[in-house]
């Protein structure tokens, strides 16, 4: 593992809001723990994209508590929280809001007046995102790029912070709409809920058909989120993580020089600059949550997987060999050196920083 020297250092303000982002990642995961049992990693992942200012999606089979995740993380922080259930009938209008007409009591005239809708929140839990049609999704890609809202011709800005925290049926498609390439490169993480072990299961049945029900208490507010935001973005990176980093996503790309033989046999598309970027971001944000105040490469190493897996496109090959998108990304980190240096004596790793 290579430690990433910083070339500054932190001030004393910055260390004491590395303990209160830490003290804040303890009881965030103390008060889920009251509702969710297990899901570790996933927990630590969506408040990583929380901090980091990015998008999350939540990819899981039925009944594995993803929307009670999402909700529940509301219920910890001191922001607005609204829930849209993505349905084929849902109207860019049902999200975004619309004008109305209505009478002015005083002149007697007529106002034209917009009510907002439903993306007006802090956090957006979009449930099942992709069994609405193309033209939601485009009011939705607006907002969770731009973080505003165009509503005729006018275009109104939403509130910060600003999340959108989707879920996703991977087993059913009837009556689905794929998700555009677009939108997917707007979410920083894909992340894939599975069963819980057999001890977790049992809690999750012990609390769930008992009488009590536990409540949960807010931990931050959206002014502390902010501020943690900031902080994210002063974590040092050198230039060695910056160009691991640029190591794993550029092999992912067919028309690279040094490419490997296997990423031309099994992927069509790679991923983009974004992928880059939600990398080092996501790495600062874990950097922090476990006290440290620089990256690692086993922070990138972390998060390869949740950053990747949706910005890669495999072919017709790869599917009839049962090759998916982690395979491809797992195999990518172990052909990387990720020791200081040894990146730029590689001939392959030449070919690749030349181009």
């Amino acid at each position: 593992m290579t430690v990433d020297t910083p070339a500054f250092k932190l001030e004393d303000t910055d260390i004491a809001s590395i303990k209160k982002l830490q003290t804040a990642y303890k009881d965030l995961k103390h008060q889920l723990g009251r509702v969710i049992v297990g899901q570790d990693e996933v927990i630590e992942q969506l408040l990583i994209a929380m901090f980091s200012r990015g998008h999350c999606m939540l990819e899981g089979v039925p009944g594995l508590a993803k929307t009670l995740l999402i909700s529940s993380l509301a219920k910890c922080l001191s922001l607005d929280f609204s829930r849209i259930q993505f349905t084929p009938d849902l109207m860019p209008a049902d999200i975004t809001g619309t004008d109305f007409i209505e009478k002015n009591p005083i002149t007697g005239g007529i106002d034209l007046k917009f009510r907002p809708g439903p993306l007006f929140s802090n956090i957006v839990l979009a449930d099942e995102i992709n069994r609405t049609p193309p033209r939601t999704q485009a009011a939705l890609l607006e907002a969770m790029q731009e973080r505003t809202v165009s509503v005729g011709r006018v275009r109104h800005k939403l509130a910060s912070p600003f999340f959108v925290l989707a879920t996703q049926n991977p087993i059913e498609q009837e009556g689905t709409y794929p998700l555009p390439e677009a939108q997917l490169d707007r979410f920083m993480f894909k992340v894939f809920v599975t069963y819980p072990s057999f001890d977790e299961e049992f809690e999750i049945a012990r609390r769930t058909t008992a009488l009590q029900v536990e409540e949960i208490a807010p931990v931050l507010t959206g002014e502390h989120i902010l501020e943690l935001q900031n902080l994210v973005r002063k974590v040092p990176v050198s230039d060695h993580i910056i160009r691991y980093c640029l190591a794993i996503v550029r092999q992912t790309r067919i028309s690279e020089g040094g490419a490997p033989k296997f990423i031309r046999e099994w992927l069509s598309w790679g991923a983009g600059p974004r992928a880059v970027q939600n990398l080092i971001l996501g790495a600062k944000a874990r950097a922090l949550l476990n006290g440290r105040p620089h990256v690692t490469t086993e922070d990138i190493k972390k998060l390869a997987l949740p950053v990747m897996r949706h910005r890669l496109l495999t072919n017709f090959t790869a599917a009839s060999e049962g090759i998916t998108t982690d395979i491809v990304v797992k195999k990518i980190l172990e052909e990387t050196p990720d020791k200081e240096g040894d990146l730029e004596k590689d001939d392959r790793f030449k070919k690749i920083f030349a181009s």
